[in-house]
């Protein structure tokens, strides 16, 4: 194991300029067997198609997602069902350098440095020509005879735990040559904020934002909405640690439930509630405090996954004319948008990034994510780095 703090990786390492590069057979991967069983394996080096290219998975970045694939199956859908014991790899926060290009694709080069969305819809369904490509109607279906051209890496279709992957080519942003290996897999995530407050509407200049659950995805939701120019910004979360990250990406205020009173002091200190209200914690709790919180004709973003049912005061949305959003990934192309505020560094995203590993020893990698280890918060693997005999 290599663990570090921060990380250096750049446009050095990369094959920039070449217009070939050399493609192993075979590759590395880690494959799905029983839940909570990763095996280190061999793999084909997968072939790019029409408007596909293979990429060098140089980082990835863990989700909570991936931990929940491993553990419990969903969302993944492999061959029509669970993913466990069909040779699956999961992962799906990568970024790389593209290795080589599928039939036709000019819109990149060899040697690009790129980080990847996850999903690709499959262009054809009712929501991807909406450009909702991430509730694709054809999600899963992208096996034998049933191939519907759907594609959503680490979740229906191989992913970023490995040396190489596929991807469609609406998939790809380049990295800039001064961002690390690191920040650039953090683009999904900062993404998936952005994704949000866009289904929110957008325009928060101004306006209130509070944002529960200080996580990757709440850290840079309170970083995005600080960019677009709410105000005020107020985080909620129990880390103090972690409220102290979300005040140097942007917070004004931060609040901490166990020591006041969450809903009153957002009313306090907005007056009639807040305009916009970003859940990424997602328990009863919370989903109950953002409408407690939330101002008449505010909205509501649900960006986390309850894992049961939850009660909730739907009256007092209806009667307060409240609007509830879920969302899930980072659709509408909002890792593009997300890139282009990292790239100006409108915020650092790289304060949420915690430990990097060698890709072999991704078991601990993923323990550390889990179990929040050293208080890790955002964990990354990389195949530039030599696992600790």
């Amino acid at each position: 194991m290599e663990r570090a703090q921060g990380g250096e990786s750049s446009k050095a390492d990369a094959l920039a300029g070449s217009d070939t590069m050399t493609v192993p057979q075979t590759m590395k991967a880690w494959v799905l067997g029983d839940p909570e069983e990763l095996i280190l394996t061999e793999k084909p080096v997968p072939t790019p198609a029409k408007a596909e290219a293979l990429v060098r998975i140089d980082a990835v970045a863990i989700c909570a997602t991936d931990l929940e694939i491993i553990k419990y199956g969903t969302p993944a859908l492999i061959e029509g069902g669970p993913p466990f014991n069909k040779n699956f790899t999961p992962g799906h926060e990568y970024m790389g350098t593209i290795a080589a290009l599928g039939p036709g694709v000019d819109e990149f080069e060899i040697g690009d440095r790129v980080t990847v969305e996850i999903h690709a819809g499959c262009g054809q369904c009712k929501r991807c020509r909406m450009g909702m490509y991430t509730s694709c109607h054809n999600y899963g279906l992208n096996y034998g005879a049933m191939d519907k051209g759907h594609r959503a890496n680490g979740f229906t279709t191989d992913g970023g735990f490995a040396e190489y992957a596929v991807n469609n080519i609406n998939t790809m942003i380049r990295v800039p040559d001064e961002m690390t290996d690191e920040e650039a897999t953090l683009v999904v995530t900062a993404g998936t904020s952005m994704y949000g407050i866009t289904e929110l509407g957008g325009l928060v200049a101004g306006e209130s934002v509070v944002v529960i659950g200080p996580g990757p995805i709440g850290l840079l939701a309170v970083a995005v909405a600080k960019a677009l120019g709410a105000s005020p910004v107020i985080l909620i979360g129990t880390r103090k640690n972690r409220n102290d990250i979300g005040t140097a990406l942007g917070a004004d205020v931060t609040i901490n439930p166990k020591e006041e009173d969450a809903v009153e002091r957002v009313m306090a200190l907005t007056g009639k509630g807040a305009d916009y209200v970003v859940d990424c914690a997602g328990n009863e709790t919370t989903v109950n405090q953002a409408v407690q919180m939330t101002n008449r004709g505010g909205r509501i973003c649900l960006a986390a996954f309850p894992k049961e049912p939850v009660n909730f005061n739907l009256g007092a949305i209806a009667v307060n004319n409240i609007y509830l959003y879920g969302i899930r990934g980072e659709g509408r192309s909002a890792t593009h948008r997300a890139m282009a505020f990292m790239a100006e560094k409108r915020f650092d995203a790289g304060l949420i990034h915690t430990h990097t590993f060698a890709m072999d020893d991704l078991p601990t990698a993923l323990r550390y994510a889990r179990d929040r280890v050293d208080d890790a918060i955002k964990v990354v693997v990389s195949n530039k780095l030599d696992a600790k005999t």
